[in-house]
């Protein structure tokens, strides 16, 4: 009897699910707490908790994670260097560090705009190249011209050596600043993703097991562990990916949509007629507008374990992830004897930091450059969960926000805090972990808020209620101000937002929410069997598919009177052709088209006989009856479902890109900086 292996690796959790193939049955399941910032602990006790013996008939193994969805949301992304060619707009509050913008670019027919500057180039790569990990480049019109792109990279990789992430790789759209945006953001990534990849690739060969691994993508499709090896940036949103086809796996449901409740952030997504509805203008996460070409899906980063604080009476959630106060009893001995020291700070300087329930503890990871108050802080804190009052129990101040925040997103500091899942603890509706510790992190903050624990823990569970719904409706009703639905949300006693279509949910104590859900929409709320595992599952239910885009465009000469084609030209990921005639340029797009599609399917180890290539033309045309003046192609390719899994289970051996990985210290610079 054989086997397929399904891991999810979340912001808490790590799930492993084995699912007999003869059926389609899940035969056992197991959730492991993921380990920060290494998770190779939690994905071993994870696949520990499975039946041993049918372990060793696993033919595929299929891997999906939040841990880059995450890295995005709490702005915890390794240092990245951005050059944009071409005259950007950059946005005042984009955030974005490290960046430089030079002459260059092309016009919208791929010609030269300008001449790259690559003496500016260069100079900016040898002033920063010691301080980040990677470089993202974006050009204007990269996708009808890739040439100023590349030739930014070559001199990057000569004069670095790092990793670089270009715009026309991940996106054919228009959008020079978003393509930039997703560049810099996976770039950002690379490091992430890579060591997630190598985690599980030493875990499975280190229990001798010989079977393909696949990797699920954001837009719901499975790549070869070789493919995902190139090209990481494609598998990093896999988590929301995993979520929606596990849950309607799981639901027999090929219409709904879905809502997972994860330790860092909420999903929302939808699946019709089993194939996930995907974005058109790429994702957005944590507010940034990206081309990947993903789920559309509604994030927001509020999750079970985002950090609950309070301020002038008012409660906030999030955004960034803390280990729970009930979980932090079982995890350190000696912390409910700190928590019960009940610091009461002052009032009038309470802030997302300065908390009675807030508390820091070293990671155990090591400190690479630091500031010198960076340094000193760090001194500080130890591998006991200690308050600020512990930290600086001698001192009249306390330390800046932004030297803590830092050496929180160097990823040197973990928070420990109150969050929902110690408010459903305090209520008695979850009981995973220590009950004391959430109900005196409850008193502590309700006494902030004016309120009793019972009133204040009740609060937070609606407002995060509230949240789920607003999601959801958000998502459904896109266009919409979202600050019109709060007020529907939070002010109508009457009245019900009505859903059509089933809502599924995934994730821990979701079960929790349902009745509060339920006083908020109308709808048929379903909480399938294993759906504490869904993206596990989810995890093994994509298919092997593939997307290409080519634009066919014809160049006329600028008089009005005298119109004449000056050429065709076909723009392909690979760069554009020049064609003098329209049919021969149409015949090269359609033909390239479909060996991109067989060239990445047979990396698959598919023939073309087992690949099936749908082809969307499209005209624009100015005026009827006209000859085009673009035409647009859309290739995509899909591979037979069982063929697919033949391809990835019928080789004994790992490709050579699993064994490169699993062979090297590191295919990239990872140190911190």
């Amino acid at each position: 009897m054989a086997y397929d292996l399904g891991i999810d690796a979340g912001g808490t959790y790590t799930d492993s699910v084995l699912i007999q193939k003869s059926d389609g049955k899940v035969v056992c399941s197991n959730k492991a707490f993921t380990t920060y910032p290494d998770p190779l602990e939690g994905i071993k006790k994870s696949i520990d908790g499975l039946d041993p013996e049918k372990l060793k008939s696993v033919a595929v193994v299929s891997v999906s994670t939040t841990l880059a969805t995450n890295t995005i949301l709490e702005s915890t992304g390794y240092p990245v260097g951005l050059i944009l060619i071409g005259n950007y707009e950059i946005p005042s509050d984009s955030g974005i560090k490290n960046c430089i913008m030079v002459q260059g670019g092309h016009d919208s027919n791929g010609e030269e705009a300008a001449a790259l500057d690559l003496l500016a180039v260069e100079k900016f790569v040898l002033e920063i190249r010691n301080r980040v990990s990677a470089f993202a480049v974006s050009s204007y019109f990269s996708v009808r011209n890739p040439e100023h792109e590349l030739r930014v990279k070559t001199l990057i990789q000569e004069l670095a050596g790092l990793p670089v992430v270009c715009g026309h790789e991940l996106a054919q759209s228009l959008g020079a600043y978003e393509r930039g945006v997703t560049a810099y953001l996976n770039a950002q990534l690379l490091p992430v993703a890579e060591g997630f990849l190598k985690t599980v690739v030493s875990e499975i060969e280190s229990r001798g097991l010989n079977p393909r691994i696949a990797m699920l993508r954001c837009d719901g499709s499975v790549v070869s562990m070789h493919e995902a090896l190139k090209k990481p940036i494609e598998s990093v949103f896999s988590g929301p990916a995993a979520s929606l086809l596990g849950a309607s796996y799981l639901s027999g449901h090929e219409t709904c949509t879905v809502i997972d409740v994860g330790g860092t952030s909420t999903d929302v997504s939808l699946i019709h007629k089993g194939l996930p509805h995907l974005s058109e203008t790429g994702a957005v996460v944590g507010g940034w507008q990206t081309k990947v070409r993903a789920l559309r899906m509604e994030t927001s980063a509020m999750g079970g374990d985002s950090h609950i604080w309070v301020q002038r009476g008012n409660i906030n959630i999030g955004p960034r992830r803390v280990i729970p106060l009930c979980r932090a009893a079982v995890l350190y001995p000696d912390f409910m004897s700190t928590l019960k020291k009940r610091w009461i700070p002052d009032r009038l300087k309470l802030d997302e930091h300065i908390q009675a329930t807030k508390f820091f503890v070293r990671t155990g990871q090591k400190p690479a450059s630091l500031s010198r108050e960076e340094g000193e802080l760090l001194a500080l804190i130890g591998n006991k969960p200690l308050s600020l009052k512990d930290i600086y129990w001698d001192r009249n101040i306390l330390p800046s926000k932004k030297v803590m925040g830092s050496l929180i997103q160097k990823r040197l500091v973990q928070v420990i805090g109150f969050t929902p899942t110690d408010a459903l603890h305090a209520l008695g509706e979850y009981t995973e972990w220590n009950a004391e510790a959430s109900e005196i992190g409850a008193t502590l903050l309700a006494n902030f808020s004016g309120i009793d624990r019972q009133e204040f823990c009740l609060e937070v569970k609606q407002l995060f209620a509230r949240n789920m719904a607003g999601d959801l409706i958000a998502f459904l009703m896109e266009g919409v101000d979202r600050t019109e639905i709060k007020k529907m949300l939070e002010g109508s006693f009457f009245a019900r937002f009505k859903v059509d279509i089933p809502v599924v949910l995934l994730g821990g104590p979701v079960r929790a929410y349902v009745k509060e859900l339920k006083q908020l929409i109308d709808a048929e709320i379903l909480i399938p069997e294993y759906s504490n595992v869904g993206n596990a599952v989810g995890a093994l239910a994509g298919k092997g598919t593939k997307r290409v885009e080519i634009t066919v465009r014809t160049l006329y000469s600028e008089s009005k009177y005298d119109l004449k084609t000056k050429g065709i030209f076909v723009y392909t990921p690979a760069g554009r052709r020049h064609f003098v005639i329209r049919s021969e340029a149409l015949d090269f797009a359609e033909e390239f088209g479909k060996k991109l599609i067989l060239d990445y399917m047979a990396e698959s180890g598919l023939f073309p006989d087992q690949v099936t290539i749908r082809v969307d033309k499209k005209d624009i045309k100015v005026h009827a009856g006209e000859i085009p003046v673009e035409t647009r192609f859309i290739f995509e390719g899909i591979a037979n479902s069982d063929v697919y899994e033949k391809a990835l289970s019928g080789q004994n051996e790992f490709d050579e890109g699993f064994k490169e990985l699993s062979e090297q210290d590191s295919l990239l610079d990872v140190s911190p900086v």
